[in-house]
């Protein structure tokens, strides 16, 4: 999966895999985790948030279910 870097004091790189609706999170700890079937826009929401980790928790976490890597 393709990882984009993104301006966050917390997130590394967000990264979408669109065959399976997966969002792939990268923490700057080394934390790794994927999320499943979450709409396209939302990861693009992410992505182009002015918080990402502030998204990240408002909009992801809580709503759909995840896995650490």
């Amino acid at each position: 999966m393709k990882m984009i870097p993104v301006d966050s004091s917390n997130i590394e790189a967000v990264g979408y895999d669109d065959n399976s609706s997966t969002l792939q999170v990268e923490f700057k700890n080394g934390g790794m985790y994927q999320y499943f079937d979450v709409p396209e826009e939302v990861f693009f929401g992410l992505r182009d948030a002015d918080s990402v980790g502030g998204y990240l928790a408002a909009r992801i976490k809580g709503t759909y279910r995840y896995s650490k890597v």
